[in-house]
C-alpha cells in the first residue's frame, strides 16, 4: 500500500480559524498567527503613517501609491496578508470592492516578531519573489534594523539598514525616512 498523501489546506480551513488569527495558505501549507504585540503594531502602524501622506495623499511628496493594512493577496494559488501593502496607482488605479486581491503588490512590507520571523522569511518570500513582488521591506523593531529587499531576476537582493537616523529606502526613496520612528524605546 502507498503513503497517504496529507491533505492541502484551502479557502474553507482559512474561514474555520478563530477570528482573532490571521491565517495565510503558502503553497498547499495552512498558516495561523496571533495578533501582533503592540510593539509590532506600533512598527506597521508608524511606517504606514509616514508613507501614506507622501506617497498616498501627495503631501510633501510624489504621490501615485495605493497603501492597505493587512490586505489578502491572492497570488498563484497562495492566499498571504503582509502587514502593508503598496500599488503604484498605474497598476491600480481603483481600489478593488473585494475583499483581496489578485495583482501582486509593487511592495510589501512585513514587521517581523519572534512569532512570525520564519514564516516571513522562509515561506512568504519565494511566494513573493515568484508572483513578481519587486519591493520587500522587512522591519525587526527588536534588532532595529529596515531590511530593504529588491527583486532582481529571481530573487532578492538585499540592503539592510540600522542605526541610521534617516534613511531613503526604495522603492520610497523620495522621502528620508527615520527608523527610529518605527521601534519603541
Amino acid at each position: 500500500m502507498g503513503e497517504r498523501q496529507p491533505r492541502k489546506a484551502s479557502y474553507s480551513d482559512l474561514e474555520a480559524l478563530p477570528a482573532h488569527l490571521t491565517g495565510e495558505l503558502i503553497d498547499g501549507e495552512l498558516y495561523a498567527s496571533p495578533p501582533p504585540a503592540l510593539a509590532y503594531a506600533v512598527a506597521a502602524a508608524e511606517l504606514f503613517g509616514e508613507l501614506s501622506g507622501p506617497y498616498v495623499k501627495g503631501r510633501r511628496g510624489p504621490g501615485g501609491w495605493r497603501l492597505l493594512n493587512e490586505p489578502e493577496l491572492r497570488l498563484g494559488g497562495n492566499v498571504l496578508v503582509p502587514d502593508i501593502a503598496g500599488w503604484r496607482r498605474e497598476r491600480m488605479p481603483r481600489t478593488p470592492r473585494s475583499a483581496s486581491s489578485t495583482l501582486a503588490p509593487d511592495w510589501v512590507c512585513e514587521v517581523i516578531s519572534p512569532s512570525t520571523r520564519a514564516l516571513d522569511r522562509k515561506a512568504k518570500l519565494p511566494v513573493y519573489a515568484r508572483t513578481g513582488v519587486r519591493h520587500v521591506w522587512l522591519v525587526d523593531p527588536d534588532a532595529h534594523t529596515l531590511e530593504v529587499l529588491r527583486l532582481e531576476g529571481a530573487h532578492y537582493r538585499a540592503r539592510p539598514l540600522s542605526g541610521e537616523l534617516l534613511v531613503r529606502a526604495e522603492p520610497f526613496e523620495a522621502l528620508e525616512l527615520e527608523l527610529a520612528l518605527l521601534w519603541e524605546e
